[in-house]
Parts: structure tokens; C-alpha cells; sequence
């Protein structure tokens, strides 16, 4: 189990000899004493990067593609192994890991790896004999910070398509879920990724992520997590003008309508926000029932809620783990109290289990009623296995309720009216819109929002145009055309 730096293509302690032990959060216990990184890590790794940059980006495309390539084919010839200590570290049941993370994770490098020989500029039609034409050129070191909710999948959201553009990196992983990125780094040195292309820095957010945002020679800060902290990135990163990429908080409505399949919906509800424990940015956190179904649906929801099996997440018969701390298990449990103190009702959970799991970070599947749609359990992002019930009359008032927040991550909604399906795909004020599904992801579709959840997009073409800049070149075909001076 890795538990160093990795800087320049080698694991190192963090200067400063400073650890913090990782925790499995079913019981608390110390995994293992994790270097910190702090300044003097940061610019190391941030020199190893410059350094192997021109090395990196001027390497053939195909070359870059193939290396990613066979990171994809490691990763899953290590799944079990990454299965396992995502789930250790996180809380994750194993059987997501196994059939979710470690897949999606594969097949993101396998998609960038395809993608780095076929990411071109264009030849633009301008004025008679001239020939104009452009460049995508990669931005040049980047620092990548992010969260704890999904560490593993984050390296190959983050990580692949900068590579594949020809950047070099600088990462730093939540410092209390550090362990699976550290094993993709041991995975990268084995598929052939040179020395200081990728560096790897678990740490302090207020320490590491701040110096990754202020760093001089960082060129560009890709940063998923809170909307607060995204803040302080775009501020930090104002020193050098760096580019920024934000993705950050969401408050998704998850819009049932009076024509829906209701099992499907109901289904389709508790995946949206319990899957992961809801610790999910797209979480379907808001279920916003029209008011005649809502009775129907809440009671095959309820029970469905109440069914789901809590336990250890290396149980495969877990259904859902703790949480991946017990401070932010405390934060969910206090929305009960706000949700009460605001009039709220709960119909299912709203408190940590008893027993076996007493000594963990587990939250029941929570159902609350909200007094309306502006109480801050309806507007505030809680981040747990929380989801807060709102109703509505017609259509105008779902959409008021769907775009009453000032996040706009993404949101779902389930009719088998297609004029409204599409309609309201239009004007919810999300950067993603599921109908009659939620939470589907793909490498090859734009993953991203609006408003305080943030700018730039992850996946496809779209993340190469965030991880590369454009450069114009004119070229003169017919020396008589061009504007000059006659002596």
C-alpha cells in the first residue's frame, strides 16, 4: 500500500516528515500514515513537470494514446485490488467499486487514450492568398485538486484528457482518500508515463490545494469540490492570470410528473441519491413530486428507502456504506435538526444506525418533507444519503422549484409527455438534464454546470478544449497581396 508522495516518477516522504493517518470510516480504524505534501513538495513537483514538458507534449500524440492505453489495461488487471482499497478508504460498498469505479475509471483513460492522435486544429476559410490554420496546443503544468467522494474515477476524469493534450500534472488528492490515486500512480510508472509527467501530492487543502491555485509556475487549476472553496481557488489564482476549471456543488431537482412510470421513478429516485451514500455533486437531492402522485410514490419510496441494506462496504451484499468521515456525518445529521426546526417533517431516517455500525459514519436513508421550497434544506447542499420532498401544482411552479437554487449542476425529470421532456430540458438552468433516467455519465459527454456550480466542462471534446489553447497562423500564398510599403 502506497502511502508516500510521488514526485518525479518516485514515492517520497513529504519534506516536512508530516503524516496523517487515512481512516476506514465503517470503523474508524487508522489504514496508514500518509505523507502530507507542503511547499517545498509542491515546488518540486511543479519543477519535475516543467522539466518533463517538452519531453511530454512534443511526443507523438499516438504514443501519449498508447500509454493511456495501457494504464487502461493495469487498471483492470488490478480491479480487485483497486476495488478494495477504494472501498477501504472511502466507504464505497465493494460491488460499486467492482462494477462502477474501477470500470469507469478504465475505460475513461482507454477513451482519452483513443482521443489524444484525433484532437485537431482547423484551416479557416479567409481572404484570398492567405492561408489560415490553427493550433491546439497543451496549456503546459497543470495542478489538479480533488475530493474524497470519488478519488479514484477523479485520476481519469482529471488526469486523462491533460495527458493526452500533452500537459504534465501536478495532483493533489483529498488528503483523507488518498490510497487508490497512489496506486494509479504505481500503475503509471509500469504503463510507461515518463518521470514528472504526473506527480501526485496528497495534502492539506488550506496547505497543498492553496499553493497548487497561487503556484507561478502552474499554468492552469483544474479543481472539483465545494462552491466555498472554489472561490478561494479563483482568487488564489489570480497571480499569474492561470486558467481555472471549477466544478463544484449541486442541489439537482429530480422533477416526478403526474404521467411518469412510477416504479421506474421511484427507482430511478433512490439510485439518484442514494448511490455513494449521496456524497455525489449530481445527486438527485430535491424529489419534486407533482401533487397527485406525490402520496403513491412516497409509498413505495419510503419503503424502498427503509430496505436498503447498511453495513461494512466490504460486505458484497452492502447496499450502502458509512460516509467518509464522521465530521461530515455530523454535518448531514444536522440538517435533521434544521429540517425540523423549519418545519420540516421526516418520513424515513434522520439518524445514524445503532449496533454493529454504531462506531462508523453511517447515516440511514433520509426522507424529509420540506414546508416549502425555500427552506434550506431544499437550497443548501447536505452531501449525505438526504433527500428533501417538495410538491407542485402544474409545470410553471416545477420549473420555478427546479431552477429556484442558485446551483445548476444537474437535474432529471420524469414524464412520458415528450414536448414536456424536452421543454424542460431546455429551460432548467443545468449544465446536464436526465429524462426519465438520472445520474448517467459517459467519457465521450460534456460533465459540468452553471451558476455557483462552477465553469468549464469535464469529458470528451470538450475537456481537450479545457486542457489545451489556440494558436492562429497565417500564412501569406501570394507575397503581391499583402499590404507593404513600395520605395
Amino acid at each position: 500500500m502506497r502511502h508516500q508522495l510521488f514526485i518525479n516518477g518516485r514515492f517520497v516522504d513529504a519534506e516536512s516528515g508530516e503524516t496523517l493517518g487515512t481512516l476506514n470510516p465503517h470503523d474508524n480504524s487508522v489504514i496508514a500514515e500518509v505523507s502530507m505534501a507542503g511547499q517545498a513538495d509542491i515546488d518540486k513537483a511543479v519543477h519535475a513537470a516543467q522539466q518533463a514538458l517538452p519531453g511530454w507534449s512534443r511526443m507523438a500524440a499516438m504514443d501519449r494514446g498508447r500509454i493511456l492505453l495501457r494504464l487502461a489495461d493495469l487498471i483492470e488487471q488490478n480491479a480487485e485490488e483497486l476495488a478494495r482499497l477504494e472501498s477501504l478508504d472511502t466507504g464505497h460498498p465493494i460491488r460499486d467499486s467492482r462494477i462502477l469505479d474501477v470500470p469507469r475509471t478504465a475505460v475513461t483513460y482507454r477513451y482519452f487514450g483513443g482521443m489524444a492522435d484525433k484532437f485537431q486544429g482547423e484551416q479557416i476559410p479567409v481572404e484570398a492568398g492567405f492561408l489560415n490554420y490553427t493550433l491546439r496546443e497543451p496549456v503546459g503544468v497543470v495542478g489538479q485538486v480533488v475530493p474524497w467522494n470519488f478519488p479514484l474515477m477523479f485520476t481519469s476524469w482529471k488526469m486523462a484528457p491533460a495527458l493526452a493534450a500533452g500537459n504534465c500534472v501536478v495532483m493533489k488528492p483529498a488528503e483523507i482518500t488518498p490510497l487508490s490515486s497512489l496506486k494509479i500512480a504505481e500503475l503509471m510508472v509500469e504503463a510507461g508515463i515518463p518521470d514528472g509527467v504526473v506527480n501526485i501530492l496528497p495534502g492539506l487543502g488550506a496547505v497543498a490545494g492553496q499553493y497548487i491555485a497561487e503556484h507561478p509556475g502552474i499554468a492552469k487549476v483544474a479543481f472539483t469540490g465545494s462552491t466555498a472553496t472554489g472561490r478561494r481557488i479563483v482568487q488564489a489564482s489570480a497571480g499569474n492570470l492561470k486558467k481555472v476549471q471549477l466544478e463544484l456543488g449541486g442541489k439537482g431537482a429530480n422533477i416526478v410528473f403526474e404521467d411518469a412510470n412510477l416504479n421506474a421513478a421511484v427507482n430511478g429516485a433512490a439510485w439518484a441519491i442514494f448511490h455513494n451514500q449521496g456524497q455525489a455533486c449530481i445527486a438527485g437531492s430535491r424529489l419534486v413530486l407533482h401533487e397527485k402522485i406525490a402520496d403513491a410514490f412516497l409509498e413505495k419510496f419510503i419503503p424502498l428507502a427503509k430496505s436498503i441494506r447498511l453495513g461494512n462496504p466490504l460486505d458484497p451484499n452492502t447496499e450502502m456504506g458509512p460516509l467518509t468521515s464522521l465530521q461530515h456525518r455530523d454535518r448531514v445529521l444536522a440538517y435533521v435538526d434544521i429540517a425540523r426546526s423549519q418545519g420540516g417533517e421526516v418520513l424515513a431516517g434522520g439518524k445514524a444506525p445503532t449496533g454493529d455500525l454504531a462506531s462508523g459514519c453511517y447515516v440511514e436513508p433520509t426522507i424529509v418533507r420540506a414546508q416549502s421550497w425555500t427552506d434550506r434544506v431544499a437550497q443548501e447542499e447536505v452531501f449525505g444519503p438526504f433527500v428533501t420532498v417538495i410538491t407542485f401544482k402544474d409545470d410553471a411552479e416545477a420549473l420555478q422549484i427546479a431552477n429556484g437554487t442558485e446551483y445548476g449542476l444537474g437535474g432529471g425529470l420524469w414524464t412520458n409527455n415528450l414536448q414536456r421532456a424536452h421543454r424542460f430540458a431546455r429551460e432548467m438552468k443545468s449544465g446536464m438534464v436526465w429524462i426519465n433516467c438520472y445520474k448517467r455519465v459517459n467519457p465521450g459527454s460534456p460533465f459540468g454546470g452553471v451558476g455557483v456550480s462552477g465553469y468549464g466542462r469535464e469529458m470528451g471534446f470538450d475537456a481537450m478544449r479545457e486542457y489545451t489553447q489556440v494558436k492562429s497562423i497565417w500564412v501569406n500564398v501570394d507575397a503581391q497581396l499583402a499590404p507593404h510599403y513600395v520605395r
